[in-house]
């Protein structure tokens, strides 16, 4: 093969490589939204009395295995007004029926 062929070649499996690894990403980060929704719906955290402490919602100083992104997940919600926080650092979802097919509301991340 001419180098020239190998390059390009290099370069769209480079980029392939990188649209995988994004949508992975984005894949996870849904995952993580749909847990944590399950979770406070499990736990019935519907207005600010039964919020309940989530206690994968702050990240720790040493981070063993792999990536957790439910802390992010969780940024988001409150971010997007789907779940809110109180004073003391419970949560509780300020919607009562929200779908699972909200996570797809996610950004692309491309």
């Amino acid at each position: 093969m001419s180098d020239t062929f190998q390059i390009i070649v290099g370069l769209i499996v480079l980029v392939g490589v990188y649209f995988f690894s994004r949508k992975v990403h984005v894949w996870r980060m849904q995952r993580a939204y749909k847990t944590v929704l399950s979770d406070l719906e499990k736990k019935r955290a519907f207005n600010p009395a039964s919020a309940v402490n989530l206690p994968y919602a702050k990240t720790g100083l040493f981070k063993i295995g792999t990536r957790d992104y439910r802390p992010k997940a969780i940024q988001y919600m409150t971010q997007t007004g789907v779940a809110a926080m109180t004073d003391s650092g419970n949560f509780y979802l300020l919607k009562r029926k929200v779908t699972s097919s909200d996570a797809s509301d996610f950004p692309s991340l491309l």
